[in-house]
């Protein structure tokens, strides 16, 4: 049961991530890009590591999955909040939203 369990969670995990990757491509400028994958990757790599916590028996090693997740946590939303900043201050040009209606 513990597998089946887990296995969902890093299925979980890698289709955010996938998700992220795909935001990557797909989205216009610096700052939604950023914003995006920081997002995504942040919350896939949670669900990884979680679910890695369920395939192992020891508590030494939940320990340190618990302690890399915290690390995920505190590092990814900050580097995109710093690339985003160098991007600001860069003048980095921004996506201008075309109106549709005007033909």
């Amino acid at each position: 049961m513990t597998d089946i369990i887990a296995s969902s969670f890093i299925f979980a995990g890698a289709l955010f991530v996938f998700i992220g990757t795909l935001g990557l491509l797909r989205l216009p400028d610096v700052f939604c890009r950023g914003h995006a994958l920081t997002k995504a990757m942040t919350l896939g790599t949670t669900f990884i590591f979680g679910g890695a916590m369920f395939f192992f028996d020891h508590q030494a090693d939940a320990i340190k999955l618990f302690v890399a997740m915290a690390f995920q946590f505190a590092t990814i939303p900050l580097s995109g909040h710093i690339l985003g900043l160098v991007a600001l201050r860069k003048n980095v040009p921004r996506f201008k939203h075309r109106d549709t209606l005007d033909c």
